[in-house]
């Protein structure tokens, strides 16, 4: 597979089929994923992958504290409050054509809570990946951070394996850290569900649509 046709073909996966993924796999891919750039080589990625009685054992704790209603102060805001134009109409299209997938209506508030709640069940994965820094890390090594994870969902295109980048287990860091070892003094960057795609799974017919080029990008200089 090129990369271009690794680029097209990624997609934020919400339905895993109940199938391994390999330990050795995952340790190979990771260690290519370490090639990507970091300003002064920094590096300032951390990872954690886990599986089995580990993984079940979180999704367990997430899911009661859920039911009882339970919160925990989130270690960073995931999106900018009072998003303006064209940001919110984007953010707001993507949710509704995956709603409409899976049938669940705006009115359905309920539904839509259960749903979200679905992060938490790594969407079926039967891997999850968790990225944390240094609390003093910056912008710079937040980037990064955002480099390794392309370069590692690609890499698991590569493969024919899907993924889901979830910050929204940002809104989880001390039951994450009952079950993996991310120190105090670390920031809980994102989570990611590891896995093969369930193509029968309604939310996975969601394809999300770019701004035109023109639209976001200025070529200067070329005749």
């Amino acid at each position: 597979m090129k990369v271009s046709e690794a680029l097209a073909s990624r997609r934020s996966v919400r339905g895993f089929l109940d199938k391994p993924v390999d330990a050795a796999l995952l340790r190979r891919l990771i260690e290519l994923a370490n090639r990507a750039p970091s300003g002064g080589n920094l590096q300032p990625w951390h990872v954690a992958v886990i599986a089995g009685d580990p993984l079940d054992g979180l999704k367990a704790a997430v899911a009661d504290k859920i039911a009882r209603g339970e919160i925990e102060p989130a270690e960073y805001a995931v999106y900018p409050p009072d998003l303006p134009e064209p940001y919110r109409t984007r953010r707001f299209a993507v949710g509704e054509e995956m709603y409409g997938h899976i049938g669940i209506p705006r009115t359905d508030k309920a539904g839509r809570l259960r749903w979200f709640a679905a992060n938490y069940g790594f969407f079926g994965a039967p891997v999850g990946l968790f990225v944390h820094t240094p609390r003093f890390m910056g912008p710079p090594q937040w980037a990064d951070m955002g480099i390794w994870l392309q370069s590692l969902m690609l890499l698991l295109r590569e493969e024919g394996l899907d993924s889901c980048p979830q910050e929204a287990w940002a809104m989880w860091p001390q039951t994450v850290r009952a079950f993996v070892p991310i120190p105090q003094d670390h920031i809980l960057y994102t989570g990611m569900s590891i896995g093969w795609a369930d193509a029968e799974a309604p939310a996975n017919r969601t394809r999300t649509v770019r701004a035109p080029t023109e639209e976001t990008t200025t070529f200067l200089g070329f005749s």
